[in-house]
């Protein structure tokens, strides 16, 4: 808000200073410093899903009609990759057994070809809003 307030009196600065055959124009440095939190800001905020989880990749393990079926994979997967959270999800008629919270495609691509020794079949990566609690220090200004 205050960005906008200072760019309005920017402008009208610059219009009556036009009355005049002279301009200049003084830049206040803290506009950077702004400028620069505000665009932290906003690629934060591109990253995040409505429901407050991250946009990210997970791997698709397995998707089924069978309820049995996908219980007896998740736990598979959780046994052979303890280190990772497994999700089951239910979007008819389907069962879904997704592995992984990863913010990088390339992060959940070499995940998945570890799962491909186990499950040489239909395991891909897919895009999901995933759990992840981001360093202020990922987010870097470009």
């Amino acid at each position: 808000m205050k960005l906008i307030i200072i760019f309005i009196a920017f402008l009208f600065a610059t219009n009556y200073l036009l009355a005049n055959d002279t301009i200049i124009v003084r830049k206040d440095p803290r506009l950077d410093v702004l400028t620069q939190k505000q665009a932290e800001i906003n690629k934060r905020t591109s990253m995040v899903t409505s429901s407050g989880l991250y946009k990210g990749y997970r791997i698709q393990v397995i998707s089924t009609t069978n309820r049995d079926e996908a219980t007896k994979v998740k736990s598979e997967v959780l046994s052979r990759f303890s280190d990772q959270k497994a999700y089951l999800t239910y979007h008819s008629p389907y069962f879904k057994v997704r592995i992984g919270n990863f913010i990088n495609k390339d992060d959940a691509e070499k995940f998945r070809q570890q799962l491909g020794k186990y499950y040489p079949k239909g395991v891909y990566v897919v895009e999901d809003a995933i759990e992840y609690t981001m360093n202020p220090d990922e987010i870097q200004p470009q």
